[in-house]
């Protein structure tokens, strides 16, 4: 058995989501939140589509003073593109369709008003406050590119580009079995036991990092119980299964040999990775992807990050999280063969540049760590020195 290196484990991954890629389908605005866009979103005409008033007050032609020939504006959208006179004015609101030859656009504040005869109180140059067509953007203009998150803004800006339905990528159906006879879901654990840590957040996770309808089963640990959890009706509906624990070589790990007695092909078995090694993804049989992950809580997070984040965004037609660089403000020796991920803390650098501080508490077994950390440092085998460039990711959920 090879061990996969950390990086070749999260594209191998990647690959394998391309595969499993669904149709994707058009949604309206109102059902997009969180789904990742198909295509390009572009605009369909210009932003704003016509000139257009960006204060409440007078539309104005030439320097003033100017005779108001409307001291009332209509609603926008009620406006007309009359032409005004040099040394006319009109009244406005913001949004208002602006008559045709407006030099300006002044506020109500700016101006004064003694009946009809309208006088400019201080200097404003020509164009002010007018928002022509196009301002924002040209027709056909990319307002986000393919894999883009939806989320309020670029829903908003769909909308206002005239948009009342987007095409999305598809989200992979996930099955999540937790496994483990020593694991309580709720109360105090007794001696050899321990609370659940997984069922609460891994459906929210799988749902942030792009999953699509996510079913849940718990069983305890034989080789029956596990077979039958990869090959029930929930766990063949899906695309992807999610397991967690039992992916360890002793006698009391069963995940391996169910995926091969269920025909399963191991496409990674191992990672060179510290905390989450014995991480496995295997094939099975109608194209279903099982992704092993071990039973220790930060080493199932951190192989969480490894390998189902890249497989579901390709998946969804996105590239794999991109690798950043910052400052180290530890040193860690050298670890040949592994690539050790940590949580890891933003902390103040007095030389203003980005500077990742390891976490406490980092143990395999451990969270508390992982829950005041802001990214995951990638410190490869070669180890690094304090004040050196790392690598780190960020957190995924």
């Amino acid at each position: 058995m090879n061990d996969h290196h950390w990086e070749a484990a999260r594209l191998a991954a990647h690959e394998l989501g391309a595969g499993i890629a669904g149709t994707p389908e058009t949604v309206s605005l109102h059902r997009a939140s969180g789904r990742f866009l198909a295509t390009d979103l572009l605009t369909r005409y210009p932003m704003p589509h016509c000139a257009t008033s960006a204060m409440d007050g007078y539309a104005v032609n030439g320097p003033g003073p100017w005779q108001l020939l409307k001291a009332l504006a209509t609603n926008p959208g009620d406006g007309d593109e009359q032409a005004i006179a040099v040394g006319q004015a009109t009244a406005v609101v913001t949004g208002s369709l602006i008559p045709l030859v407006a030099t300006s656009i002044w506020r109500v504040e700016h101006t004064n008003l003694e009946g009809t005869r309208l006088s400019p109180e201080r200097y404003l140059p020509g164009g002010a406050h007018i928002r022509p067509a196009g301002t924002e953007a040209a027709e056909g203009e990319t307002l986000a590119v393919a894999g883009t998150l939806l989320r309020a803004g670029v829903i908003a800006a769909a909308a206002v580009s005239g948009h009342d339905e987007l095409l999305v990528a598809a989200m992979p159906r996930v099955h999540l079995v937790f496994t483990g006879d020593e694991v309580i879901t709720s109360g105090v654990p007794a001696p050899g036991q321990v609370r659940d840590g997984f069922s609460p957040v891994l459906p929210r996770v799988v749902a942030a990092l792009g999953g699509g309808d996510c079913t849940t089963t718990r069983i305890g640990d034989t080789l029956e119980a596990t077979i039958a959890a990869l090959d029930s009706p929930a766990a063949r509906s899906a695309q992807i299964t999610v397991t967690t624990g039992g992916t360890g070589f002793s006698d009391r790990d069963f995940v391996r040999a169910a995926a091969r007695e269920l025909g399963g092909e191991e496409i990674i078995s191992s990672i060179a990775m510290r905390p989450g090694h014995p991480s496995m993804v295997s094939r099975l049989p109608g194209n279903r992807l099982l992704v092993a992950l071990p039973g220790n809580p930060l080493a199932a997070l951190m192989a969480l990050a490894t390998l189902l984040d890249p497989m579901l965004r390709g998946a969804s037609g996105r590239e794999p999280e991109q690798v950043h660089t910052a400052v180290s403000a530890a040193e860690f020796a050298e670890l040949p063969g592994r690539t050790r991920l940590v949580p890891a803390r933003w902390i103040h650098s007095p030389d203003g540049r980005d500077t990742l501080a390891p976490a406490e508490h980092v143990a395999p077994a451990m969270l508390r760590g992982l829950a005041a950390a802001d990214a995951i440092l990638v410190v490869g085998p070669e180890g690094t020195s304090k004040g050196a460039n790392v690598s780190y990711l960020g957190l995924p959920w």
